[in-house]
């Protein structure tokens, strides 16, 4: 990364493969920025997912509602649960 002339960190996107398999793509319909994180609202397959990141990263990813991406989920684990 380059540093822009405020200071700041300026990134190009860039195409890279991921080891992770669940890959979502959708589309950013809201976001709900606080002091520190950010709840990003995305709509993947008719369904409504929310992705907690820094409001710094939605800075730097430059999200907008409307823009389209991809939630990448990585978790070591995945509790199902039924009814009794």
């Amino acid at each position: 990364m380059e540093h822009s002339s405020d200071g700041r960190f300026r990134s190009e996107r860039i195409h890279v493969k991921l080891s992770a398999r669940n890959q979502l793509p959708g589309t950013v319909s809201e976001i709900h920025r606080g002091e520190a994180i950010a709840n990003v609202v995305l709509e993947v397959g008719g369904q409504r997912l929310v992705a907690s990141i820094t409001v710094e990263a939605v800075d730097e990813l430059g999200l907008s509602p409307g823009d389209q991406v991809t939630a990448v989920v990585k978790a070591s684990d995945v509790m199902i649960a039924t009814e009794s």
